[in-house]
């Protein structure tokens, strides 16, 4: 056993530190000083730090690049061992656990040795009525019992398994809180004494909801270290180093914490069976929700997810919808950039969304109708603008519709069905771009390449060739 093992949570939001495009500077003698001391003390504090605990394999004396090259690994970053634009992005904020690798488990499998687990709160935060505080505890605990024999019951009083307090700056670790927007959270192995206990900086603002920081997820998430696992790199787990939001309504555990949390305990009756998992882009039964380019880049949704395709980079950047906007739905249906006013929108059942960057445009989300759809058009499964035109095309079940985006009315000799309108490409499209004058419509698997002046199916690919695979 290792007891007094420490896992700690620099859990902080992607959203606010990263911009379209990439950042102008690639290379290292470009970065500032800040940037420079901002990387040693970040590798420092979660790659190999010294620490009596020694919690991974290699020794603190590891060097900064062997350590800038594992960080970047974990990401899923080219590894340079430089800092870098895309490297720069550790500043965005995350948990604090040093990481090491989907899913990851303790050395030696830590975990509790029976099944009926104990907690207490020792004290509360002032930003939450206490009950709130109960509730959302409770309910972080739930998120695991639910998949797992495993019992937790709340102490009101005495030494419970995993002690859980709400403190501030030096508190007797080697984890220091920082004060807001920093370390967040921290947690300790399973293990006897203060194995399995959960500090959260009492100078963050906790709150039930998607502002500031959630104590729901950030409680789940330690919870997950105290019972055994470390992170993950998988980018839709919860044991994802970096926080996302995700409404209670929303929220179901993903498969990857699934598969961690009872590789350790076993499974449990398991009242939502259907667990979320993380597309693979090289899955070759992948199919879309929707494509849209954004400031010379595209993105590609999936599920809960995004590719982001750009010229510098050398894969595919997965990231959840929610890490971006955290108001826009999962499972969107269809996408389009309308150039001209630098906006995005974004379409779910009988709503849709104007995004500018990071927000939503006031006003929104608005009703499909407005835009000249009939009542019975109840969704929309894909759109493609052409700015040169003003026009952007809209696709339902077999039918494409017109919009004049000049004059905000659909074009009168509309809808059409599909195959008449693209011969060769089926009755059905999910997603669709264009590039270089050619047309690309999905329908689950398959691509087709499409040329507008001939109106002829060029080629037929595979949906999953478009991220690169």
């Amino acid at each position: 056993m290792y007891p007094g093992v420490l896992i700690a949570f620099i859990f902080l939001s992607w959203t606010h530190c990263w911009s379209l495009p990439l950042p102008n500077y690639d290379k290292e003698e470009d970065m500032s000083e800040e940037d420079v001391q901002f990387s040693e003390d970040y590798l420092n504090l979660h790659y190999y730090p010294e620490s009596p605990t020694r919690l991974l394999k290699k020794t603190a004396q590891t060097s900064e690049v062997d350590r800038l090259r594992e960080m970047q690994s974990f990401f899923g970053l080219k590894v340079t061992g430089k800092l870098d634009a895309e490297t720069m992005d550790m500043k965005t904020p995350r948990c604090g656990v040093p990481d090491v690798g989907a899913y990851n488990l303790y050395p030696d499998n830590l975990k509790w040795s029976k099944m009926n687990l104990t907690y207490r709160i020792e004290n509360y935060t002032p930003d939450l009525r206490p009950f709130e505080v109960n509730k959302a505890i409770a309910r972080a605990f739930k998120v695991w019992s639910d998949v797992t024999p495993l019992t937790f019951t709340r102490l009101r009083e005495g030494t419970a398994d995993i002690m859980i307090a709400f403190i501030s700056r030096v508190h007797g670790d080697i984890y220091p809180f920082e004060g807001p927007d920093g370390l967040l959270a921290h947690a300790f192995a399973p293990g006897p004494d203060s194995g399995g206990d959960i500090y959260f900086d009492d100078e963050e603002t906790w709150t039930s909801t998607s502002k500031d920081y959630n104590l729901f997820l950030v409680a789940a998430h330690e919870i997950g270290h105290s019972l055994g696992l470390q992170h993950s790199t998988d980018p839709g787990a919860l044991m994802y180093p970096r926080y996302t939001y995700i409404s209670k309504n929303e929220f179901l555990l993903p498969y990857d914490d699934v598969q961690g949390i009872q590789s350790l305990y076993g499974p449990g009756n398991d009242p939502n069976p259907n667990h979320p998992k993380t597309p693979n882009n090289c899955d070759p039964s992948l199919s879309l929700d929707a494509i849209t380019t954004l400031r010379g880049e595209m993105m590609i949704f999936k599920d809960r997810f995004f590719w982001r395709l750009h010229p510098q980079l050398i894969e595919p950047e997965l990231h959840l919808i929610k890490s971006f906007w955290p108001e826009i739905p999962n499972y969107i249906d269809a996408a389009y950039e309308n150039p001209y006013n630098d906006v995005i929108y974004i379409f779910k059942g009988t709503k849709f969304w104007a995004l500018h960057g990071y927000d939503i445009l006031r006003g929104y989300p608005k009703k499909i109708h407005e835009l000249g759809f009939p009542k019975g058009v109840k969704k929309i499964t894909a759109a493609l603008h052409f700015e040169d035109r003003g026009k952007t095309l809209f696709f339902s079940k077999n039918q494409v519709w017109s919009y004049d985006e000049i004059n905000h009315v659909m074009d009168k000799d509309y809808p059409k069905l599909i195959q008449e309108e693209f011969p060769g490409i089926g009755s059905k499209v999910d997603a669709v771009f264009k590039k270089n004058g050619y047309i690309y419509f999905f329908n689950g698997p398959t691509q087709y390449e499409y040329s507008r002046w001939s109106n002829y199916v060029l080629r037929i690919l595979r949906t999953n060739s478009l991220v690169w695979c």
